[in-house]
């Protein structure tokens, strides 16, 4: 994996979980300005809106940079729509990353010993 498709899934790990938890505030403040006084529903829809937006532009990037199929870019799209899926992409995404690293380094020791013989 090059240094440009590592750094696109760490934007789009590095905005799944906060994105995930601005949702969730956003539910919540919705059922509070149904039951109470309380309204901070558009304090709270533009920050998850900005980080919605941000979140596809990285997935977008991700898609582009990863060639992933279509089935795994839907996966993270749909987990960007869930409630909780955000948590879900963001461990998904460190899984990945870190199996690409492993990857990574045998290919290089691999090369190494190639070179050596």
């Amino acid at each position: 994996m090059d240094i440009k498709t590592a750094s696109s899934l760490h934007r789009l790990r590095l905005v799944s979980a906060p994105e995930a938890v601005s949702f969730l505030l956003l539910l919540v403040c919705s059922v509070l300005k149904r039951t109470t006084d309380f309204n901070a529903v558009p304090v709270m829809g533009a920050i998850h809106g900005v980080l919605f937006v941000l979140y596809v532009l990285f997935w977008l990037d991700a898609w582009n940079k990863t060639k992933w199929s279509f089935g795994t870019a839907a996966l993270y799209f749909v987990l960007s729509v869930l409630p909780l899926g955000g948590f879900y992409a963001e461990r998904k995404l460190k899984r990945e990353a870190e199996d690409a690293v492993i990857a990574s380094r045998a290919r290089a020791e691999a090369a190494q010993d190639a070179v050596k013989a």
